[in-house]
């Protein structure tokens, strides 16, 4: 997580932001598109996607006076993507037990939300925007599923 979340960030950004120069910085309006609620057991994804939004805070401070923006696009449960997979170690079983019965949001309502980012006026930064299925709320993540709300680690 710390590679993924931290490190990956950081590589792919700082080439992107050295050969933005000035000049580039001014006439061009790249974007940088990059979640942080708590979870029983998501300790050190939590932390590494505080790192993402103070990162990305802290960048669009560097790039005040230029026309690069940039966004932190944070998605709940977002189903028909392989992170639960992952999460839990290769077990689709359990992964997919996460998502019964719920009605997450889909890899393509998190794209509709970025190229809506994307498209606005140049002027228009959107520091962070944070997303959830209705189905979803706060605490540790308890999910609606059917008659009663449980929590994603139940």
């Amino acid at each position: 997580m710390v590679d993924t979340n931290v490190k990956g960030l950081m590589y792919v950004t700082a080439p992107c932001y050295q050969a933005w120069s000035p000049a580039t910085r001014a006439h061009h309006q790249p974007r940088l598109d990059c979640r942080d609620l708590p979870y029983p057991g998501g300790n050190v994804y939590g932390a590494t996607k505080a790192f993402v939004r103070q990162f990305s805070l802290n960048l669009r401070a560097d790039l005040l006076g230029t026309k690069v923006r940039v966004s932190d696009v944070e998605p709940g449960l977002v189903g028909g993507t392989e992170f639960s997979v992952v999460r839990f170690r290769g077990d689709g079983t359990k992964a997919a037990k996460l998502y019964e019965g719920a009605d997450a949001l889909t890899p393509e309502d998190i794209a509709e939300t970025i190229h809506w980012i994307a498209t606005l006026p140049p002027r228009v930064n959107v520091n962070a925007i944070e997303l959830m299925p209705v189905t979803q709320a706060f605490g540790p993540l308890p999910v609606h599923r059917g008659d009663r709300p449980r929590s994603l680690g139940a």
